[in-house]
């Protein structure tokens, strides 16, 4: 993880996608719990969105920048990262 102190810009960028992650999923469960006919596309782009952000937190938690790797592998799901269940 970043160190805050050590690098400050770079361990903002975490917290702005942690932050937008946490604002965007709050949205999505609001938008499907009170519309009733939210439909699997829009799931999987709204989803999708969220896991971008959080795919970003980790990328920028390594020190990987979009600048240095580009947006669509700090956006891709990290390999590092297995899912659980």
């Amino acid at each position: 993880m970043i160190d805050r102190k050590l690098r400050p810009l770079e361990w903002s960028d975490v917290m702005y996608e942690l932050t937008d992650a946490l604002e965007h999923l709050d949205k999505l469960v609001k938008d499907i719990d009170q519309t009733p006919d939210y439909d699997q596309d829009t799931f999987r782009i709204d989803l999708g969105h969220v896991y971008a952000h959080l795919n970003r937190a980790w990328s920028s938690s390594k020190g990987d920048t979009e600048e240095a790797v580009g947006r669509d592998a700090a956006s891709a799901f990290p390999a590092a990262l297995r899912p659980i269940g």
